[in-house]
């Protein structure tokens, strides 16, 4: 084999083993320096339906899964005990005002008799009795307005637009005032919450975009950040019995970067694409570059 050929095989090898090294520098950097993390989560707010008022459940409107709009029934209270307590509040509204047009023809009848028959001591207590009256028929018809109210909110409906989920309720349960009775998954609040280590934030920042791909499959996602947490929990420092910091005596002398937190702000996803709160899914941050808000930084 001729010099020639010799040096012509030794430079592709320099040559090959230059790029392998190169192309392992370029995606160890892109690896640890990217802002991206596999460790993503689908959320979203759960609304926990909480019925103001209490009594047997007669009429169930939903299904577990079931998607509902803002305003659709979810279920009814049994409605008979409130409608006698309306009524009764309503005798008593009529009773108060029959009483007061008492008052108010008897004040005014001591008002047309001449001031020897009657002292002004006697008006003063009739015109008394009169606003006495008169306050008592507003407390009355502010009752009747409760018992209104009690009435109404017996029918339960859904604050957002979202689906049922984990539905447990049935009908003769007993659903207590203050206590949650159904989930509902809000639909329009769907976002993401990326996991990126601590070392990757420096380059990540409200308003940069994001990809989202999940792992069950499916069009990528787009999306933006919306927001970086700002405290996470320090497991070495637990307050003690005395109030002060209980700092953990032994350091590992492998430090392990910190997760924080992204919350990443879906933009409209595709009709077809089935979020579910809790799915995982991989998150890619394309940072801006600082001084156009509006052109991503090319990679």
């Amino acid at each position: 084999m001729s010099r020639l050929a010799r040096a012509a095989r030794v430079a592709v090898t320099l040559l090959a083993a230059a790029g392998a090294l190169a192309g392992g520098v370029y995606a160890w950097r892109a690896y640890t320096e990217t802002p991206w993390t596999r460790d993503g989560r689908v959320r979203s707010q759960i609304v926990q339906v909480t019925p103001d008022v209490s009594g047997a459940v007669t009429d169930l409107r939903v299904r577990d899964n079931q998607k509902v709009a803002k305003g659709d029934v979810l279920f009814v209270i049994d409605q008979a005990r409130y409608r006698l307590a309306l009524a009764q509040a309503e005798a008593t509204v009529d009773g108060r005002f029959s009483e007061v047009e008492q008052r108010r023809k008897e004040a005014e009848r001591r008002d047309r008799l001449t001031s020897a028959a009657v002292a002004d001591e006697t008006r003063e207590q009739a015109r008394t009795a009169v606003l006495s009256a008169e306050a008592a028929w507003r407390q009355a018809q502010v009752e009747r307005d409760v018992a209104k109210l009690n009435l109404e909110r017996t029918v339960i409906v859904s604050p957002v637009n979202g689906y049922v989920t984990n539905l447990l309720l049935d009908r003769g349960d007993y659903a207590t005032a203050g206590r949650a009775a159904i989930a509902v998954v809000d639909s329009d609040g769907f976002y993401v919450a990326a996991y990126l280590e601590e070392t990757k934030l420096h380059a990540v920042h409200e308003g940069d975009a994001a990809t989202v791909r999940l792992m069950a499959g499916g069009p990528d996602l787009t999306g933006h950040v919306e927001g970086i947490a700002r405290a996470i929990v320090d497991r070495d420092n637990v307050a003690s019995s005395d109030l002060i910091a209980n700092i953990n005596p032994s350091f590992t002398w492998v430090r392990l970067a910190q997760r924080i937190p992204v919350r990443v702000r879906l933009d409209a996803p595709p009709a077809e694409v089935a979020l579910a709160s809790g799915m995982t899914a991989t998150v890619v941050i394309h940072p801006r570059e600082r001084g156009d808000p509006a052109t991503p930084r090319q990679r």
